[in-house]
């Protein structure tokens, strides 16, 4: 079982792309909740490691001989990011937004298990690791579909007013089709295909709300972060969807 050649390259170069910008902008909203890294001991070499080391896993993703080894490299750095992530929800357990940043981490460390599970040679222990790749992505995608109903309107703001019928209607239709697909994976119906649909959505999304915004404000970290964020977790569900 072999990950698209297409996917591994869009995971791989949206891993490079993520890694980049961190270092090249190491402020408060490029690393946004993995800031905390910045405290521990030693955590501006510690968080500029890992992101050296997201690098090496991005490059290395697209070659069938270092495919594997690059998806345990990343499985280590969002492993590491979830855990720290895990930090901020013990240390603030009824802040959502803790939680969010969580399943963001974990939707990436599900795609890098994603991209290990096919290149396993075992086959019953590929499936098993696919399944649980579904899990994780199914599990983040349900924290995504509650931040978009807790933050409704701010998502119907990021809708370009452009586009018919109306921004609130896209932010409704995105939200009860994340909703959607976080069902179908959790309950493994149609899941490749709710992967497939998720990557496709976050695609678009990226395209339409972040590189407008890029272009108009090439200057503002915050767009640059967002939407290589954005295209980070489209390229895991790909790889999800892969081995679904």
């Amino acid at each position: 079982m072999k990950t698209a050649l297409y996917g591994r390259i869009f995971f791989g170069a949206s891993a490079v792309l993520f890694g980049v910008i961190a270092l090249l902008w190491h402020d408060v909203q490029t690393w946004q909740n993995l800031g905390r890294i910045w405290k521990l001991p030693s955590g501006t070499i510690a968080g500029g490691c890992l992101m050296i080391a997201q690098i090496a896993g991005g490059l290395g993703l697209p070659f069938p001989r270092t495919a594997r080894a690059a998806s345990i490299v990343l499985g280590i750095v969002y492993g590491l990011f979830s855990l720290v992530c895990l930090a901020g929800v013990a240390a603030s357990p009824a802040t959502f937004d803790e939680y969010d940043s969580f399943f963001e981490q974990f939707a990436l460390l599900s795609g890098a298990i994603a991209v290990y599970a096919a290149n396993d040679a075992n086959a019953a222990r590929a499936a098993a690791l696919g399944r649980g790749a579904g899990l994780g992505l199914a599990l983040s995608t349900v924290s995504f579909t509650v931040a978009q109903i807790i933050y409704f309107h701010a998502t119907a703001d990021l809708v370009p007013a452009w586009i018919p019928p109306g921004q609130t209607f896209w932010a409704l239709f995105t939200t009860i089709a994340l909703g959607l697909a976080a069902v179908a994976m959790l309950i493994n119906r149609q899941a490749r295909l709710a992967a497939g649909l998720m990557t496709a959505m976050l695609v678009i999304f990226g395209a339409l709300v972040w590189v407008p915004r890029l272009i108009v404000h090439p200057e503002a970290h915050l767009n640059w972060s967002e939407f290589a964020l954005t295209v980070l977790i489209a390229g895991a569900a790909w790889m999800v969807a892969e081995v679904s």
